[in-house]
């Protein structure tokens, strides 16, 4: 009984460790896949703030000045002034929205009906 006890214990022995030593593999090649993305997202943000340079570089009022004045004949571009701006009063705003009553409105009394002879129109006249 005990070398048959030995020798499943060998066996067991044996599977751990050639799962640990596929796992510890395993583990290695996932590092190694993390630390090549890491170095790409490091690569590309340098990029990124390579072409925010640039854009700022490229974006320069005086450049951009200069440019407008040397393609005057063929833009017509002009600087901005004050005057060109309007005020929040002179955008059209949108009409509000209509009512809408959906079901039955009901009502616990009535309004007492208007002296018709009473009305009188703009004019003054009476309105029959």
């Amino acid at each position: 009984m005990r070398p048959v006890l030995y020798m499943l214990s060998f066996i067991a022995v044996l599977g751990l460790a050639f799962w640990a030593y596929r796992e510890n593999y395993a583990t290695q090649h996932q590092l190694k896949q993390m630390a090549a993305v890491q170095d790409e997202i490091a690569a590309l943000r340098d990029e990124i703030a390579m072409q925010k340079a640039e854009w700022a570089y490229l974006n320069r009022p005086d450049r951009l000045r200069d440019l407008a004045a040397m393609n005057f004949d063929r833009l017509g571009l002009m600087p901005i002034e004050p005057l060109q701006l309007g005020s929040a009063e002179q955008v059209a705003m949108p009409p509000p929205p209509a009512l809408v009553i959906k079901g039955t409105v009901d009502t616990a009394g009535s309004l007492p009906s208007p002296d018709i002879t009473a009305m009188t129109g703009a004019d003054g006249e009476q309105i029959p």
